[in-house]
């Protein structure tokens, strides 16, 4: 392995120590070498979330700014989030039909899912009456507070 990939790779094990001594749930920190080399690097405790390092050449001082391109991402302004750290579980048992669907109706105060936190099973209303037009969350998914888990207009 080349000297900077070294450096990098034991950058990212102390950042995976300070994740699990402090018992954060995720860190993102940006670096630049000597040779404007840019390492970002994400650490997650989530279950699918992986150490990713990315090396990209750092922008010219004077360059301008590149627009963003548009996001593919959905409109959340009628999303409901989680009121919660826990695990997100679509369905009341394994097996079983899930709570709803996408396209379903659904009234004000109709339970949507339950999230697990700390071996509690806590049912989880719609805030309003509606349809669900997306479901954010897979089943026996972590989340976080604030996390997204479906859309219902």
């Amino acid at each position: 392995m080349s000297k900077n990939v070294d450096k990098d790779v034991a950058f990212v094990r102390a950042l995976a120590k300070l994740l699990q001594e402090h018992e954060l749930t995720e860190i993102e920190v940006e670096r630049e070498n000597p040779e404007n080399i840019k390492l970002k690097v994400r650490l997650s405790r989530a279950a699918t979330a992986a150490a990713t390092p990315v090396q990209v050449p750092a922008p010219a001082p004077a360059a301008a700014p590149e627009p963003a391109a548009p996001a593919d991402e959905p409109d959340l302004s009628n999303a409901l989030t989680s009121p919660m750290v826990g695990t997100a579980f679509l369905s009341s048992e394994p097996g079983t039909a899930p709570f709803v669907k996408v396209g379903d109706t659904v009234s004000e105060g109709q339970t949507v899912l339950i999230i697990e936190a700390m071996k509690t099973m806590n049912q989880i209303p719609s805030p309003r009456a509606g349809t669900v037009r997306q479901i954010l969350v897979a089943n026996a998914e972590p989340v976080e507070f604030g996390h997204p888990l479906m859309i219902i207009d």
